[in-house]
């Protein structure tokens, strides 16, 4: 494995450095979150910048980060090991492939268990939309669409305005938000329309225009 080539391409979606792991919390978080995408690798002994620290207690680093997978997210992880020597310093390589157990939820600081999915190089908490998308997907549902009014106004609205709000879907269509959450799950599991998270936001976009 070229440790070197990853840290230069530096963190994002399926990417995460850590100088040490300090919180099992915010380690479950992480792990979660590549496994409620498309997987992901943690470099133990890389700090934020790139720079290769290596790891001082491989043994201390290896329980931190079993006992979050084991103890801290639900359902379990199974993380895969690897220790790589750059530089003369060990690196310890953690693998988490993707889930067919979607949703995973970690444990926070509060004691509740939250979902939370890769955006960029960050883990950010799962809004209730794509929750139900990571449940239904993974249950294999199958998704009748029909196209009444409101599935028709929506998309005849995408096609003008390019992007939409779970707000500006209830205002557009006079819905409750649970209606409209219920309409945007069923569409985006159909592929007709996609979810965009940033950090900041969540919006809806047409699959294909």
């Amino acid at each position: 494995m070229n440790v070197k080539r990853l840290i230069f391409d530096g963190e994002g979606v399926s990417l995460d450095f850590k100088k040490t792991i300090t919180s099992c919390e915010k380690i479950a978080r992480t792990m979660v979150s590549f496994a409620n995408n498309k997987g992901g690798k943690l470099l133990i002994g890389v700090a934020d910048d790139g720079t290769i620290k290596g790891v001082k207690s491989e043994d201390e680093e290896r329980y931190m980060i079993t006992k979050a997978a084991h103890l801290f997210a639900r359902p379990a992880l199974d993380p895969v090991f690897e220790e790589v020597y750059v530089d003369e310093k060990l690196v310890l390589v953690v693998e988490i492939p993707e889930s067919n157990m979607k949703p995973h939820y970690a444990l926070a600081e509060d004691g509740k268990w939250w979902v939370y999915v890769r955006v960029k190089d960050k883990s950010v908490l799962a809004s209730k939309i794509v929750v139900d998308v990571l449940k239904r997907s993974a249950s294999n549902q199958g998704v009748l669409i029909e196209y009444s009014f409101m599935e028709k106004t929506l998309l005849e609205y995408l096609d003008q305005s390019i992007r939409i709000t779970i707000k500006e879907c209830c205002d557009l269509l006079k819905i409750s938000r649970k209606r409209a959450q219920q309409l945007l799950v069923d569409l985006i599991l159909s592929g007709i329309i996609r979810i965009n998270t940033t950090e900041k936001e969540e919006f809806y976009t047409a699959a294909v225009r």
